[in-house]
């Protein structure tokens, strides 16, 4: 073991700091990056939101998967130092290739703005996150269990510390790059055609990867490095088949019982090897109910970004788009970990209580189930306020008239009258197979039938401006708009097609009497202009702006004619604007968060207190792996369990968490802690004595001599 210049800081060794900055910078570019991802798959490749989210899922689970890879080469082949480097460039690499793979002009050959070969991109896109999973999963388990290396024997509140910071620079760095990434992506660049600067975006987390590794080599002097111990894994896997077998050969009645089942292994294996086992196996035994943890605190990114989908992100003066809620997160992270560390650990031990890791740790999934029950408490607060859509079996229809005259419209047992320029207050729902005949009329006319084969599990608009002229519009719109956006389409009633642009979007060729499609637009007051040729007279207003959208809601714009013939606006709504607040999330996240912090930082340093010596990483690795698993189980949940209530789900999370919870906890009553370094200090005694004594028989022995024989 090179034993280094160890310079102090505070107490702690000088050589933290580095491994500090170095984990800052590398979660900034992972969690920077990850941001992205599923808009670069939507918008810049182009694959629909399934299939983003499998592929998403799937780069995160191999993310938590790949820390056994980093583990092996660890702790058995180049050790920790060396593994984070090389893994690092690796990564760098990954980084660099996504960046590239961005590039809109790498392709574009003839400046269109579109990509002319998309294989290309995503060939690359694909190498470079198979690059990053690899890297950052690599030195995932290393940097953590490093650090711990780093303390002396009798540093032990110290190292807990650094748990506690390296946690807190994890959330840091993941707090200001999912600030700071959405912002460089909406700036615009590229040579030939300008466009969302998705190169800029991937660029500055690989070049911050790049820093962070710069960081990390500068400390090289500083660092106590440990020499890798042969291939650990490897033996205990061996040893353990080993113990099994052999347990399984001498299970008859006639051979005695061991205390232990690893006993077993006594005619292959050395004590101290065995009792290594013994501690890594206890502790991994403790990890199988852990996963249940990570499969609800997953879901803050996934299922809690869509339940803010349905909320008011206006709080106060500002206001919040749905997918920033997750800053909150974070946010409290940083808050947090201090607080516990100072005020809320000292507090409980001052009243004589023994807050063990492992107590704290049943604490932490009590809370994540209280978040989830809160949840649904707020997510039946949402459901109060959903507009009613139609089931698969049913039709919804509203009438809208854009005439001059007074209309009368009779469905199958209701008749409504419709003054001009109005519309009914709902939309009125029938059974599909019940919505036989429709007759409109207006006053000293005729009655009209309205024939037309309306769309089941779908929302209709019926146009109608004279008795014999009407038209169906198929609303498209069944659900809430995504991501809390708002809805418009437009109606043109003048005699003639015209574009209108609002923003950025272009609504074409807006026929005469008919509905355009829905386009989307974020919160705000938005800005629309006519482009029409003959019918408008020069002398009017062709600009025009909305009211202030707010969240969620859908509209139909109608574009109406004064007596001049100018054109005026008719604002008729469809879908009402959300209107539960997204400040009601705060106190699940809050609980979440408490939650975490009392979880995810004492899991870490539980694991590495655990640990023997030469199998620090081993256990790092396989708390990593209680979150890949936790992905998994959400990515199987939310396939097997179609729930026609949301809140249903969650209270099944909440349930699910809690039983594992108290099963937890038995389990852990049952847990006796060990200090690895005792146990191989007394090993190390024993051996020193039987070398000693087998120097005492080497210089007892009297020489034979030469006569003798």
């Amino acid at each position: 073991m090179g034993m280094s210049k160890c310079r102090g800081c505070f107490g702690y060794p000088l050589s933290i700091f580095f491994i500090v900055v170095n984990e800052f910078c590398e979660r900034f570019s992972y969690y920077g990056m990850r941001a992205l991802l599923i808009l670069y798959f939507r918008r810049f490749i182009g694959w629909d939101d399934n299939l983003s989210t499998a592929i998403y899922h799937t780069f995160v689970a191999l993310c938590y998967l790949t820390p056994i890879l980093g583990a092996l080469i660890a702790d058995s082949w180049l050790g920790k130092f060396k593994t984070i480097v090389s893994l690092s460039i690796v990564y760098t690499i990954g980084q660099a290739v996504t960046a590239v793979s961005s590039i809109n002009d790498l392709t574009d050959f003839n400046h269109d703005g579109i990509p002319d070969n998309l294989s290309v991109h995503v060939a690359l896109s694909m190498i470079g996150l198979a690059l990053i999973a690899l890297g950052t999963g690599g030195i995932k388990p290393c940097v953590s269990a490093f650090g711990g290396d780093q303390f002396e024997e009798g540093q032990e509140k110290q190292r807990n510390r650094f748990f506690s910071i390296f946690y807190l620079a994890i959330n840091a760095g993941s707090l200001l790059s999912t600030i700071i990434t959405p912002i460089l992506r909406v700036q615009q660049c590229g040579i030939h055609s300008k466009q969302a600067c998705y190169p800029l975006a991937f660029g500055v987390p690989a070049a911050l990867m790049a820093v962070s590794l710069i960081v990390f080599v500068i400390g090289s002097g500083m660092y106590k490095k440990f020499k890798p111990q042969g291939n650990v894994m490897a033996k205990v896997v061996k040893c353990i088949g080993f113990a099994l077998k052999n347990r399984f050969r001498h299970r008859s009645k006639e051979f005695p019982k061991r205390e232990h089942w690893l006993d077993w292994a006594q005619e292959k294996y050395d004590e101290r090897l065995i009792s290594q086992i013994k501690m890594v196996t206890k502790v991994m035994f403790l990890y199988i109910p852990l996963p249940m943890f990570w499969a609800l605190f997953d879901q803050q990114g996934s299922r809690w970004t869509l339940q803010a989908t349905a909320m008011n992100g206006k709080i106060g003066a500002i206001e919040i788009q749905p997918d920033q809620m997750q800053t909150v997160n974070a946010i409290l992270i940083v808050i947090m970990v201090p607080i516990m560390d100072a005020v809320v650990y000292p507090l409980i031990a001052k009243c004589g209580l023994n807050f063990t890791s492992l107590k704290k740790m049943t604490v932490g999934m009590f809370l994540a189930s209280m978040a989830f029950v809160v949840a649904a408490i707020v997510q039946v607060e949402i459901d109060r306020t959903l507009p009613v859509f139609p089931k698969p079996t049913e039709v919804q229809v509203k009438v809208l008239n854009i005439g001059n005259s007074n209309m009368m419209a009779s469905f199958p047992g209701m008749q409504v009258t419709l003054p001009q320029m109005s519309q009914t207050n709902d939309f009125m729902t029938f059974a599909g197979d019940k919505l036989t005949s429709i007759n409109i009329s207006s006053p000293g006319s005729p009655v009209n039938v309205v024939t037309y084969n309306f769309e089941q599990g779908h929302r209709h608009t019926l146009l109608v401006w004279a008795p014999n002229n009407f038209q169906v519009v198929k609303d498209g719109l069944n659900q809430k708009p995504e991501k809390g956006e708002n809805g418009i389409r437009f109606i043109n009633s003048f005699d003639e097609s015209f574009n209108i642009i609002m923003d950025d979007k272009v609504y074409v060729n807006v026929t005469r009497y008919n509905a355009s499609e829905y386009q989307f637009f974020p919160s705000g007051v938005k800005h629309f202009t006519i482009n029409s040729t003959q019918q408008i007279p020069q002398k009017c207003e062709r600009n025009f702006q909305t009211p202030n959208l707010e969240f969620g809601s859908a509209f139909t714009y109608v574009i109406g004619r004064t007596h001049i013939g100018c054109p005026e606006l008719h604002i008729f709504e469809d879908i009402s604007p959300n209107t539960v607040n997204m400040a009601l999330q705060i106190p699940q996240y809050f609980l979440l968060t408490c939650g975490e912090v009392v979880f995810s930082v004492t899991g870490l340093e539980f694991s590495y207190s655990q640990a023997p010596s030469n199998m620090k990483s081993v256990l790092q690795a396989g708390w990593l792996l209680t979150v890949a698993v936790g992905n998994i189980i959400v990515l199987i949940v939310a396939g097997a369990g179609q729930f026609s209530e949301q809140w249903a789900e969650y209270v099944l999370f909440a349930a699910l968490l809690l039983v594992v919870c108290v099963i937890f906890a038995v389990m852990a009553r049952f847990y006796t802690y060990v200090n690895p370094v005792e146990i191989e200090a007394q090993f190390d005694n024993e051996d020193e004595k039987k070398n000693a004594e087998k120097m005492n028989i080497y210089c007892t022995t009297p020489p034979v001599s030469q006569t003798q024989m």
